[in-house]
């Protein structure tokens, strides 16, 4: 066994509030249990010393935790070295400004929540009680002294965020609270080792033709300084393949390289199967084994293809000389406080990602680099990772101590993740060199550093000396040259979010993009999930509890304009509800489709965003309680394998096949001209012949692609059993001829649940079955469904508890869009 032992420090921790200006007298006088891992915020909430942050304006209430400073205390046992070289203390993550002492001698102080820390103790130590503190200054005021110091930089919000080495969106985002946080975040403890221990390891896998190779580069500490008189062996095994270096005395590094034949390749989703294999590196003094480092690692090989053609310039990711369609989400941190966040919750919420077809995440660059549960996961389930480097929507101050702040966190995070065969792409930043060219930086600035030197000099160049294998782009957007706008949409990766600010949604099919990295449309949480986050006895749209909800600027001006142009005038909250669902559902996927109707030219959709961090209206498919809305399963069907889409083009509709599947798409779509009453009116055939990994668009016959009764009618094209169905209406509903909706129900018990069966009488639009309004656990398989008179449909769902049938199949949670015509209340 590795003559290393570990000392968990994650019991007995206690806080106390420190200085401040507005401490409530309950948490000055207290001295509250802290949980390691974990943050102020959650220890006073679980001690009952302040409210859920989440819960109605609470937030507002609790600004004075951020701008306090805290001691985090523990006494722990210690029963001596047993003749050790080393005794460190390990500090996986501090948030953020913290001074460490052990036994009130003062062992090192920090300032950034991205990397990790180690201090030797061992001089320290005493056998029996030692006392452990570690005090966090106020971020806020830390941040405000080095914006003082450096000079003001432009930044989305007024918080001095840019200036401190910490989630950015801590100080509030438009869809976030400002929580600012302190704490022990992450891992804590004592690393006890003799001789020499392992300190990076670094295995870079690429893949040439049949042969894989995993190029492992081994940095070590010795006991004994640089100059150490032992020689130490280095040894890894992969795949049945071993390799081994010895280290003369004084040198540190080794690089090994196993050369696997033929190894079964790691795919995205969709594309094939995710094999890993074990990689394990060890560290020998003679017979002795010092330090072992084990990882599992795919055989991949990834590329960024952006070559110049008639459009611009590509922008498609490669993964074993396939390109691969990005059918995307953007990810930000689950929880305002990330240590509550456990791999059951990444499960869930990557799981969610994968069952809506999706096979890219974005990890945004105001929150964090991303665990090992999620990368692990990732790696699991074949879902493709670009990682933002920590800089978001500002100017970055490129002095010291940020400038070696960065290139530390840098290199550390990009030396952990190598090992992941899910991660494909690094970004430099989010939106900053777009900020410094379109947003008045450059006069503000006066020509202070704002963060280039970091974008295109330093990270590019730590990813080229540390991890080679994987791709870096200076940021999002970027447009790969510096004479083409940054967010030119026929360049590089781009952003759109002129839609969401000041157009109507079905302006997306002004872009021709390569890549679409952000965009997205607002819709409210789930019922259940804000009533659980607002105590008002009813609930209504423009309340100041709704308003607290609502972080965009503008937000509830731009949702009412997006209504307004498509959908009925809601009468109550219950209508505004499903509205904004379904316009925030139906604005996405028009955007996808778009996207997907022009591949290869477009290869990426990357919806901002899956998740929330907190019950909120914003652009999230999964509310912040994990409830899937209405754009969940939007996402579902327009990131199938195979969508069929009707499509504007020049010279009128078409339909536009795309298959994303590695067979062929073949078979017969009927397309129909049809009366709202479901009447012909006129009919075509397309013989589908889709290759993989392709689209195909075929122009309609006017008699069929056109409408002299556009209130009336509608299009139908129906694959039979190759594919979902689609539609397309001539007119908005507003316009729209819609009969009142009816239809019969019949309600069938489960031992889990029910089965909700819609027989239609009339046409029903985008019907949606909401089981959270009765039972806050329930969830339901189907959504958005359109059904023609005559036909039927099936939810399923899944609930612990006795629902009520007529409640079930009647407003408010059972809708469609014509439920809004007068009389529907008699649809049975």
């Amino acid at each position: 066994m590795p003559v290393t032992s570990w000392q968990s420090l994650h019991d007995g921790w206690f806080l106390t509030a420190v200085a401040g200006p507005e401490i409530p007298d309950p948490v000055a006088a207290a001295r509250v249990p802290a949980t390691v891992p974990g943050c102020v915020h959650t220890d006073l909430l679980a001690a009952d010393l302040i409210p859920d942050p989440y819960l109605d304006d609470n937030e507002l209430r609790l600004s004075w935790i951020g701008h306090t400073d805290w001691c985090y205390e523990t006494t722990f046992g210690w029963a001596g070295d047993d003749g050790a070289d080393r005794v460190e203390l390990v500090c996986a993550g501090l948030d953020t400004v913290a001074t460490i002492t052990l036994n009130d001698v003062e062992i090192g102080r920090t300032a950034n929540m991205h990397r990790g820390y180690r201090f030797d103790v061992r001089e320290l130590l005493r056998v029996g009680d030692n006392v452990l503190r570690i005090r966090f200054d106020s971020a806020h005021r830390y941040a405000q002294e080095q914006r003082e110091r450096l000079g003001d930089r432009p930044a989305a919000y007024s918080d001095p965020f840019n200036f401190i080495r910490k989630m950015a969106c801590n100080f509030g985002w438009d869809w976030g609270p400002s929580l600012v946080t302190a704490g022990i975040w992450q891992e804590i403890g004592l690393r006890t080792w003799r001789t020499a221990r392992l300190a990076d390891v670094r295995p870079l896998v690429t893949v040439t033709g049949r042969e894989g190779r995993v190029e492992v580069r081994v940095e070590v500490d010795r006991a004994d300084g640089d100059s150490g008189a032992e020689p130490l062996t280095v040894r890894a095994t992969v795949a049945g393949v071993a390799a081994e270096m010895v280290l003369p005395p004084g040198q540190r590094v080794a690089e090994l390289t196993l050369a696997v034949a033929d190894p079964d390749l790691w795919w995205p989703r969709g594309y094939g199967e995710q094999p890993r294999y074990p990689l394990d590196v060890t560290l020998h003094a003679g017979e002795r084994e010092l330090d072992r480092w084990q990882r599992r690692i795919g055989f991949r090989s990834v590329r960024l293809d952006t070559a110049p053609d008639e459009y611009g310039s590509a922008f498609t990711i490669v993964v074993n000389d396939l390109p691969i369609f990005a059918r995307g989400v953007n990810w930000i941190p689950d929880d305002c406080f990330p240590h509550r966040v456990t791999r059951e919750r990444y499960a869930q919420r990557l799981g969610q990602a994968c069952e809506a077809n999706v096979n890219f995440l974005r990890i945004w660059g105001g929150g964090r680099y991303e665990s090992e549960d999620f990368y692990d996961l990732a790696d699991e389930l074949g879902l493709l990772v670009g990682q933002d480097f920590l800089f978001s929507c500002a100017a970055y101050p490129e002095e010291e101590p940020f400038l070696g702040e960065v290139r530390a966190e840098a290199t550390e995070q990009v030396t952990r993740l190598a090992s992941h065969p899910s991660l494909v792409l690094w970004f430099g930043n989010n939106e900053n060199i777009w900020g410094w060219h379109d947003w008045g930086w450059q006069e503000q600035l006066a020509g202070r550093t704002w963060g280039a030197g970091y974008y295109f000099e330093l990270l590019p160049g730590i990813v080229a000396d540390v991890d080679p294998t994987r791709p870096y782009w200076p940021g999002s957007p970027w447009s790969g040259r510096h004479d083409v706008h940054p967010n030119e949409s026929g360049y590089g990766s781009m952003h759109i979010w002129t839609v969401w600010n000041q157009l109507d949604y079905v302006h997306y099919r002004d872009y021709l993009p390569r890549f679409v990295a952000e965009f997205g449309y607002q819709g409210p949480a789930a019922y259940a999930t804000i009533r659980r986050a607002i105590s008002d006895e009813r609930l209504v749209v423009d309340s100041p509890a709704m308003a607290h909800r609502q972080k965009a600027e503008g937000g509830g001006e731009k949702l009412a304009r997006g209504l307004a142009a498509h959908l009925p005038a809601p009468r109550d909250f219950d209508d505004w509800h499903y509205l904004t669902q379904v316009n925030q559902a139906r604005a996405t996927s028009l955007g996808i489709e778009h996207m997907r109707s022009y591949r290869p030219i477009c290869m990426g959709s990357v919806v901002w965003q899956l998740n929330d961090c907190w019950p909120v209206t914003s652009w999230a498919a999964v509310d912040g309680d994990g409830r899937r809305k209405p754009l969940w399963y939007a996402l579902r069907r327009a990131y199938a394998d195979r969508l069929l889409t009707v499509q504007p083009r020049d010279d009128g509709l078409a339909l536009v096949a795309v298959n994303d599947g590695g067979d062929p798409w073949t078979g017969r779509v009927d397309v129909t001209r049809l009366t709202l009453t479901g009447e012909p009116r006129a009919k075509t055939s397309i013989e589908l012949a889709v290759p993989p990994y392709s689209s195909m668009t075929w122009p309609l016959p006017a008699d069929v692609g056109s409408s002299d009764e556009p209130r009336a009618e509608l299009l139908l094209a129906d694959p039979g059993d190759a594919g979902d169905r689609t539609f397309w209406f001539f007119a908005e509903d507003h316009e729209l001829a819609y009969p009142p909706a009816g239809y019969d129900a019949t309600v069938e018990p489960l031992p889990d649940g029910v089965r909700v069966r819609v027989t239609a009488r009339t046409v029903l639009r985008d019907l949606v079955l909401a089981p959270d309004r009765l039972d806050p656990a329930a969830v339901v398989d189907e959504a958005l469904v359109t059904l023609l008179p005559g036909e039927s449909t099936t939810f399923t769902v899944r609930s612990a508890q006795r629902l009520d049938p007529a409640a079930l199949t009647a407003r408010p949670v059972l809708r469609c869009v014509n439920d809004m015509v007068p009389d529907t209340a008699a649809h049975r």
